[in-house]
């Protein structure tokens, strides 16, 4: 007989949900894809929602397009300039 073991330890703390210090409604998010394949397909899903949760929001999309480089200050500071807050992928 095989038995199967779950590695994972029980939580020592109790699950605490946060809240945002700062509204999301009609802000501006980046969704920012690193360039791994279907890191552009999730954030597609992420957005859509995030416009059903949030209302009035403002999506910005970026892709990073290489994922085995660091975003540059370009694409940085662009999406600093531009958004309020900014959600990043990882595709796999």
């Amino acid at each position: 007989m095989i038995e199967f073991l779950d590695p994972r330890a029980e939580p020592a703390a109790e699950p605490e949900p946060y809240e945002l210090a700062a509204s999301l409604d009609g802000a501006t998010v980046g969704l920012l894809a690193n360039g791994f394949p279907d890191s552009v397909n999730f954030l597609d899903r992420v957005a859509e929602v995030l416009i059903d949760l949030v209302p009035g929001i403002e999506l910005r999309r970026y892709n990073k397009g290489n994922a085995s480089v660091l975003a540059d200050d370009q694409l940085l500071d662009g999406i600093s300039k531009e958004c309020k807050a900014v959600v990043t992928a990882y595709g796999h």
